[in-house]
């Protein structure tokens, strides 16, 4: 069923020279059709390297964009070339490539909509080196968010997400947020459009190169994940509409 879909891996990238050929190399190629890399505006040799292994999209903004923005030329250019199934990945070595296959054939075989990279899902967040204010953060905030959209997801935080097709065509992430709240904007808009959502156990790396936020940004981010999710818990109920879900 994987070879009928064509499977798009896209990274998208800053500052990710260290670490982008370690990621390139470990993608499965005997299943993904394509890699796409949109570059925000680095200031090391990531575009440079990117064209000597080989990646066959490279879209490099001419400014910093945003974490947010970045994706969305991602996503933009993946649908473009017909994409049925869309694997976003962090260049930064931080997530194993290895679990392409997985979440690919999960939604390849009609069974899950969007599969998420789960941190949380065993030890591997502790284990790889997650910051322990990181870790009760996550805990904490998943919990909230949980009770507010009504779900079960072990994490809404992960950077590595796959989704169909259909779901990048039903949701409205165009007009998301080009920071860092993009992925949850992103997320609780699937979940408002009933995309069912699956988890699959990842490991994870914290290294020196591996991107990370820092504490003030995080905070910030966390602000943001209660605004979105009370957002949602309101258009949901009827009591007040959103943008961001219509």
């Amino acid at each position: 069923m994987l070879h009928s879909k064509k499977i798009v891996v896209i990274l998208p990238a800053y500052n990710a020279e260290k670490t982008l050929q370690k990621t390139f190399e470990e993608i499965p190629f005997d299943i993904v059709d394509e890699v796409i890399l949109t570059d925000d505006f680095s200031s090391d040799q990531t575009v440079q390297l990117a064209n000597e292994i080989g990646i066959q999209h490279i879209i490099e903004h001419k400014t910093n964009i945003g974490y947010g923005g970045n994706q969305k030329s991602c996503y933009k250019r993946a649908l473009a070339i017909g994409a049925d199934i869309i694997v976003m990945l962090h260049p930064d070595y931080q997530y194993t490539p290895k679990l392409i296959p997985s979440m690919a054939y999960l939604v390849a075989n009609d069974i899950y909509d969007v599969v998420l990279g789960s941190r949380i899902l065993g030890k591997g967040a502790i284990q790889g080196g997650m910051p322990i204010y990181k870790y009760i953060a996550n805990r904490i905030l998943t919990l909230f968010q949980n009770i507010m959209i009504n779900q079960k997801l072990s994490e809404y935080h992960t950077g590595y997400r796959c989704f169909s097709k259909e779901a990048l065509l039903k949701i409205n992430f165009k007009d998301n947020s080009d920071d860092f709240i993009f992925d949850n904007e992103m997320l609780a808009q699937c979940c408002f459009h009933g995309f069912r959502i699956g988890e699959v156990s990842c490991p994870t790396k914290y290294f020196e190169e591996a991107s990370s936020i820092n504490f003030r940004r995080s905070v910030i981010y966390g602000l943001g994940i209660v605004r979105v999710s009370i957002q949602y818990f309101l258009h949901n109920s009827k009591i007040l509409k959103s943008r961001l879900f219509e």
